[in-house]
């Protein structure tokens, strides 16, 4: 699912006021926490994830593998924090055209 600028700038608004509600600790991505993310996606389609780690790169890594293995879309990365959107079956979010 690709999102024009339009319905991410949408979403970006929606998120601001929101808190992280999956936090990634010293562990870094395990399947407990995808199941988190997984289930936190289903009830509120947007979502904010806090990535704890130093390394960029590594950050880079967890984000795709985020995105990859959950289907949602990342919407932005500010600092330690990934924004993201998918979807549920009984929609709650409308997106603009």
């Amino acid at each position: 699912m690709n999102l024009s600028n339009k319905q991410k700038q949408h979403l970006k608004g929606l998120a601001h006021p929101l808190k992280p509600v999956v936090m990634l600790g010293n562990n870094g991505l395990t399947e407990g926490v995808l199941a988190e993310i997984e289930q936190s996606l289903e009830h509120h389609e947007l979502i904010k994830v806090k990535i704890a780690t130093e390394d960029r790169d590594t950050k880079v890594l967890i984000v795709e593998a985020i995105i990859r293995e959950t289907g949602a879309c990342n919407v932005q990365v500010i600092g330690h924090t990934l924004v993201l959107y998918r979807p549920s079956k009984e929609r709650k979010i409308v997106l603009p055209k």
